[in-house]
């Protein structure tokens, strides 16, 4: 423990040195933030559940076939939506909290954990994973080793100008409400519990503002009822409207959340990545876009290859960046980067109220 807290301490140092004395280098990138910290699930993942014991891992062949390093944990064949809004923002790939140490981590660290949900109880069945409460207790922990050996002061100016990327709220439908060993939907109706995952997701939110953070983009949850896990449940194979309309709500409540804690938190800036339009967009002009699968995955087992997840070195489908999902529930390289570039600069129709390329500026 104390060698982790040393690699903290000493990555955290190049870091805020770096964004405190504008070191100058030939070779530097033009970063438009300090640095990005992202909390969130499998979809943005890129290797914290590599070394819990879970279900919910992706370090295996063909995850990452089309990655420049192969399998590193993240949940698609390439890049996730997070790697190129990093890269549009002209920062490195921000690496996974559990495995970054010392120079790696002055950029940022990513803290995100497939099967994690807003609620703690949320994908007990992967066994393994880092409930979105426990995320932000790491990032806690790292910014006390910051305040402690550089000064909240230098630390707070850091943080306030950083992105803090969040994406939560799919498994918490997924891995919990639509489970049939969780008793959840026994307990509540789709208005219920939207409104519970709302109160929670409000609070969390509030202990990274409490921590530091100021500019937040919040990725919204997608059309669900058009994965291939959920198709695959289909009778006719169309999308289940009953699933997305079961989402519909938390889609709602979040956008009002963040609406008041715009209003109510001093500083407070975020850009909501709409998924939900982003998707409803794809399905409908998927040829335009260049894709020709819509419904099957590119790699998994059974009907719409998404009854069981993509299997260690199964053989994916060779025309991949014509696919819009890679598994059972993950897009592809192809869409991640689609949706990022829209998320980074694109109209309030799909990111609201300003897209990450304005919020960064303000």
């Amino acid at each position: 423990m104390a060698d982790n807290f040393r690699l903290f301490r000493l990555g955290f140092v190049l870091f805020v040195l770096l964004v405190n004395n504008a070191i100058c280098q030939e070779d530097a990138r033009s970063e438009m933030v300090p640095a990005m910290f992202i909390f969130g699930d499998s979809l943005i993942d890129n290797g914290n559940n590599n070394n819990l014991p879970s279900f919910a891992k992706a370090n295996y062949f063909p995850y990452g076939i089309d990655f420049n390093g192969g399998s590193t944990g993240r949940f698609s064949n390439g890049l996730t939506m997070v790697d190129v809004i990093a890269q549009l923002l002209g920062l490195p790939f921000i690496p996974p909290h559990s495995q970054a140490s010392g120079d790696q981590m002055r950029f940022g660290l990513n803290y995100a954990s497939a099967a994690a949900g807003i609620l703690d109880i949320t994908g007990r069945n992967f066994v393994g994973r880092i409930p979105f409460n426990q995320q932000i207790t790491n990032f806690e922990s790292t910014m006390n080793q910051m305040r402690n050996n550089i000064g909240a002061s230098d630390v707070a100016d850091a943080l306030a100008n950083s992105i803090f990327f969040v994406g939560m709220g799919s498994n918490d439908y997924l891995n919990n409400y639509l489970m049939p060993n969780y008793n959840t939907k026994n307990q509540y109706n789709p208005q219920e519990y939207a409104n519970l995952l709302a109160q929670q997701y409000n609070q969390q939110l509030i202990r990274l503002y409490n921590l530091g953070a100021r500019k937040f983009v919040i990725g919204g949850v997608g059309l669900m009822g058009c994965i291939p896990s959920i198709l695959a449940q289909s009778q006719n194979g169309a999308c289940s409207e009953e699933v997305n309309q079961l989402v519909l709500p938390f889609h709602n409540n979040v956008r009002s959340m963040l609406n008041n804690l715009n209003t109510n938190l001093p500083g407070f800036r975020f850009s909501y990545i709409d998924i939900r339009n982003l998707f409803q967009d794809l399905l409908t002009n998927y040829r335009q876009y260049g894709f020709s699968q819509v419904n099957l995955g590119c790699c998994g087992v059974g009907r719409n290859r998404g009854q069981i997840t993509c299997l260690p070195f199964q053989t994916p489908c060779a025309n991949r960046e014509q696919y819009i999902f890679w598994d059972a529930f993950h897009p592809t390289e192809a869409v991640n980067i689609l949706f990022g570039r829209k998320a980074f600069s694109g109209g309030p129709d799909v990111v609201y109220p300003m897209n990450i390329q304005q919020l960064a500026s303000v």
